[in-house]
């Protein structure tokens, strides 16, 4: 992506400056995965922000550094050459446009469909002119990692809730038909917000993600905010050694709303480019979200309608960013 002169930057999203950039909020819960107590501060942290960051985590830190690279080659190369890994569905190259209605951001990307049974191969579109099999052994060697680790914070999750199966939310994951999606983020310097004093530009807008759990790690550029629960946006120190987690809106409704989804955006820097991956755990499309029927306590109602994943995930595809897309699936008084 090109640096884009001052008129076309009127065109993304600004906005003013809701904290001074060197602020960060301190309290951000941090989980250490090889503790004892690590299931219960993973509850309270999803019950308080739907929000974590976890060390010890077992990803080896050369998968990181290695994708990390390969991607940084790959958002280097000609726009020409970027184009072509751009198939005709939403996996691929992407950039500017955000989903089919009308968001944008000062982003491009690559999505790919981790759980695909071609994963391995990835055929169906081309990254590199040359080299293509360092690339996706760099995404396998990554993805394999992380799942392993979503797993297990999934699984403490339902040591930390007393529910069983210890597999309830992990098996999903593990699924041959799960629906987990891999993105590799870049948000690239925008040099014109220097003379835009006080303005921040929207790299990826304000949303929550519809999955189940997302396991985020980028680079050492700050960006990444999250909005807690009075409304207040507060800016998440970067940390590429460590993840942080965001609870999607499926497991809001697995939970009865004890966990809550977070709402969170990226904002663009003016000298530092900005590289993030993600990992998305969705369940098999035909998945039914609801309550799980193990945390619900004697007399306790569903505070929403039943679903399947690929109806939730639909009517989300069809809504803009920073709708709440829960709220058509929440119950009324007397439903």
């Amino acid at each position: 992506m090109v640096v884009l002169s001052q008129p076309v930057v009127d065109n993304f999203c600004l906005m003013k400056t809701c904290k001074p950039a060197s602020s960060f909020f301190p309290g951000i819960p941090v989980i250490d995965l090889s503790k004892p107590d690590a299931k219960t501060h993973i509850v309270e942290a999803c019950q308080e922000f739907g929000f974590f960051k976890v060390v010890n985590h077992g990803v080896p830190i050369e998968f990181m550094t290695r994708l990390e690279a390969e991607a940084v080659k790959f958002f280097n190369l000609p726009q020409a050459e970027k184009d072509k890994a751009r198939p005709p569905t939403p996996f691929g190259y992407g950039n500017k446009r955000i989903g089919p209605n009308g968001d944008v951001g000062w982003i491009e990307y690559l999505l790919i469909m981790s759980s695909n049974p071609e994963f391995n191969s990835q055929k169906s579109f081309s990254i590199f002119p040359e080299n293509q099999e360092i690339f996706w052994s760099a995404v396998n060697a990554y993805v394999g990692a992380v799942k392993i680790m979503v797993c297990e914070v999934l699984e403490l999750i339902a040591d930390g809730l007393m529910i069983e199966p210890r597999n309830v939310l992990s098996r999903l994951l593990r699924d041959e038909k799960s629906d987990c999606c891999f993105r590799l983020n870049h948000y690239p310097p925008c040099p014109e917000l220097q003379a835009l004093s006080g303005r921040n530009l929207i790299g990826f807008g304000e949303h929550t993600d519809p999955q189940i759990i997302s396991a985020v790690r980028s680079n050492n550029t700050s960006g990444l905010q999250i909005c807690l629960r009075d409304g207040t946006w507060v800016s998440v120190p970067p940390d590429q050694y460590s993840f942080f987690f965001n609870v999607g809106d499926s497991l809001q409704v697995m939970t009865n709303g004890r966990f809550r989804s977070v709402r969170h955006r990226v904002l663009a820097d003016s000298l530092k480019s900005r590289v993030s991956m993600i990992y998305f755990g969705g369940p098999p499309s035909g998945e039914m979200i609801a309550p799980l029927s193990s945390l619900m306590e004697e007399g306790e109602e569903s505070l929403y309608k039943e679903f399947t994943w690929c109806e939730y995930k639909m009517s989300a595809y069809k809504t803009r960013l920073g709708d709440n897309r829960l709220g058509l699936f929440e119950k009324t008084a007397g439903q």
